[in-house]
């Protein structure tokens, strides 16, 4: 057993193909399969079933599978803070996240973080979806993704930090700016500005419409949060949007954010793959940005 082999094996759990890990390891489909061989020989218990349309874990393998992500985690992050001892360097901190999402919930957090920690790097890659951000923590490319949390996912905890209430974010002339709430009724008149398609946001909205009967009119628009917003202040549609931290609007603002209370919270915070397996840094900075 090695753990080039144990790597496959959580590579072939997680997808439930062995074509896709061929082609991500740019090896081929039997030389996948004979790292999952070497474990069954191992073990002495079958850890996958073929079906049709891929391999699904048997129990054995899901046990397996448990042990492996949480010790190689924990490997991968040693190994990466060895290098980092070696070569002198303070350490680096990998996080990804949404496009507009650091400017919003990660902006004080960095700047209290640089200034406790100067010699540690930040290095921040962006994700247009919460699975993308997923897939890099998985892969070990990343420490910490920050996302729209939701069902449990396989070999990922994750940590609640900040519940957000939907606001329709409207021009100042509109009618609606007028309203103390926005109705479920309201919202099928709105020109709708619409989430990314492959968004968590985009996802929860939609379930959220189904729940309540409404059907707004096509979308005039798709754009990020801060895009919305732009949209909105220029008059061109409607942005229901979470109420987002730094969405503090002065009076003399050319937008407002009216609550839509009938709307169900988006929960974000953090994802990683094993908290007791971060580095010092990286636990640091996730409380810094849990803290506010």
């Amino acid at each position: 057993m090695t753990l080039d082999d144990l790597r496959v094996f959580i590579a072939v759990y997680e997808t439930g193909n062995l074509s896709t890990v061929a082609r991500t390891l740019s090896c081929t489909q039997s030389a996948v399969s004979q790292h999952v061989k070497r474990l069954e020989r191992e073990t002495g218990l079958a850890l996958i079933e073929r079906q049709p349309r891929g391999v699904v874990p048997t129990p054995a393998g899901r046990i397996l599978y448990q042990a492996a992500l949480g010790g190689i985690a924990s490997l991968d992050t040693a190994i990466h803070q060895l290098g980092e001892l070696r070569d002198g360097h303070g350490g680096t901190v990998k996080i990804t996240t949404g496009g507009v999402t650091v400017r919003h919930f990660m902006a004080d957090a960095i700047t209290a973080f640089r200034h406790r920690y100067p010699q540690v790097t930040l290095e921040f890659r962006s994700a247009h979806s919460a699975r993308r951000c997923i897939e890099l923590l998985h892969s070990g490319r990343v420490e910490l993704a920050w996302i729209t949390l939701g069902q449990p996912l396989p070999g990922i905890q994750q940590r609640p930090v900040i519940d957000l209430p939907w606001v329709l974010v409207v021009h100042a002339d509109d009618p609606l700016a007028e309203k103390d709430i926005i109705h479920p009724g309201d919202l099928a008149t709105i020109r709708y500005i619409t989430h990314p398609e492959n968004s968590a946001s985009h996802q929860r909205l939609e379930e959220n419409f189904v729940r309540l009967g409404v059907s707004p009119p096509a979308p005039v628009g798709v754009a990020d949060w801060d895009t919305a917003i732009l949209l909105a202040e220029l008059g061109i549609g409607h942005a229901v949007l979470p109420a987002l931290p730094r969405l503090v609007l002065s009076p003399d603002s050319p937008v407002r954010a009216v609550p839509i209370p009938d709307l169900t919270p988006i929960t974000v915070g953090w994802a990683v793959r094993q908290w007791n397996a971060l580095s010092p840094s990286a636990t640091e900075f996730a409380d810094l940005v849990a803290a506010g």
